[in-house]
């Protein structure tokens, strides 16, 4: 099954479903100069306004991921996706800060089913040889609707308002929706290899390798919202550039980060690991963002480049990590899995832009940009109990987490 060409149409599907989730996630720190004209938004406002989306996502991540295993991923997307796009379009025109966030976090758990199902439909129809480099295209969708929110959004909102510009989201949305609802299918699992749903869930989301790779991955997001939520506000309030300007620092950001994804993933499996290089990942970007805090204050010349690279950098691992805990459960738990993963990154996407927001309130953009680095060392210490499992899956096995075998807990 993993052989057919259908595969990557499933692979085209959810690659641009997951796209229109990128684009709506990046359009709040993309349009942040004009939300906070428009709405008249404190910095602390505007840093709940950026954090709205994964607030309503995530508490709704494990529920889809549950739904997705139990109904396929040709129900669970169409559904949540679709729905997403009507309150999108709302977003633009809403009523206040208040109702802002509202229709935001609203958004945020209806669009939640992408990430479950789009993911989930990528792992049952690639084999474990190509998963690297599949999931790595599917996570490249992250930076591709960057790139394109970037690109797009500043001048639609400056010819047509917020308002406009949401409703165009919202349309994308629902036209990813009708595309999954259309070309998604399940592939024919051997009956051998059903377990129990239910216990296999459970199962899964008991398990130590699990729980390391979705914490440790998670901590490298600080770094990653530092510059792709933050970039555009801090190079317009801070150093001067134009909103339009900024969002091509952001766009280049974009640029870098799907090579990477694309790259890292097919690393991973020509070495045969995932967690190997998921924590190597974890020492450069610390180390980029000891540059950036460095050169904040430097000639935009020198600060662009940095900024670019760095923020490219932070996106790499996505795929990684997604991959890596999918494949520690299993066909049959993969939506348990990685709703699980990725609703532990949508706390720390809560907590983050909040979190360094505050830290420049209080102190300085050198400092935050400093102290979001520190969190992917704390993510490489989780990491190593997996490392020194080994390096390759052992045979027969999924290549779960570099070489941990999915039915076995890391020691």
């Amino acid at each position: 099954m993993a052989g057919s060409r259908y595969r990557w149409v499933v692979l085209a599907v959810g690659t641009a479903a997951q796209a229109t989730v990128a684009v709506a996630l990046f359009s709040v720190a993309v349009l942040a100069p004009e939300l906070r004209a428009d709405f008249d938004l404190t910095l602390a406002q505007t840093g709940v306004v950026l954090a709205a989306l994964g607030i309503g996502m995530t508490p709704a991540l494990l529920p889809w991921g549950l739904f997705a295993d139990r109904a396929g991923e040709r129900v669970v997307l169409p559904i949540g996706l679709g729905a997403s796009g009507l309150v999108l379009a709302r977003a633009g025109s809403a009523n206040g800060y208040g109702e802002l966030v509202l229709l935001l976090a609203v958004a945020g758990a209806l669009m939640a089913s992408a990430n479950a199902a789009s993911g989930r439909a990528v792992m049952h129809w690639f084999a474990p040889g190509e998963r690297g480099l599949a999931l790595g295209i599917r996570q490249s969708s992250v930076p591709i609707g960057g790139l394109v929110a970037a690109i797009a959004l500043p001048p639609l909102a400056d010819g047509k308002g917020l308002t406009w510009t949401y409703a165009a989201i919202g349309i994308a949305c629902v036209a990813g929706a009708v595309a999954g609802a259309l070309l998604l299918r399940s592939p024919a699992l051997p009956a051998t290899t059903r377990p129990a749903r239910p216990r296999a869930a459970r199962r899964t989301l008991r398990r130590p390798a699990l729980w390391l790779v979705s914490c440790g991955s998670a901590l490298f997001l600080f770094a990653q919202t530092a510059t792709l939520s933050f970039t555009v506000l801090f190079l317009s309030d801070e150093r001067g550039m134009s909103p339009h300007a900024a969002a091509l620092v952001l766009a280049a950001m974009q640029v870098i980060g799907v090579a990477l994804r694309i790259g890292v993933g097919l690393r991973s499996d020509r070495v045969g690991s995932r967690i190997v290089p998921l924590s190597r990942l974890a020492l450069v970007i610390s180390a980029s963002f000891v540059v950036v805090a460095a050169t904040t204050r430097a000639p935009l010349l020198v600060l662009v480049p940095v900024l670019v690279v760095a923020g490219g950098i932070s996106m790499s691992w996505n795929g990684l990590a997604f991959v890596s805990a999918a494949e520690i459960a299993g066909p049959h738990a993969t939506g348990a899995a990685v709703g699980l993963q990725q609703t532990l990154l949508g706390v720390v996407g809560i907590v983050a832009p909040i979190e360094i927001a505050a830290v420049i309130s209080a102190s300085s953009w050198d400092v935050a940009f400093f102290t979001s680095g520190l969190f992917p060392l704390l993510g490489w210490l989780l990491l190593r109990p997996l490392t020194r499992a080994g390096t390759r899956p052992r045979s027969g096995a999924e290549p779960a987490a570099a070489a941990i075998s999915p039915s076995r807990p890391a020691r």
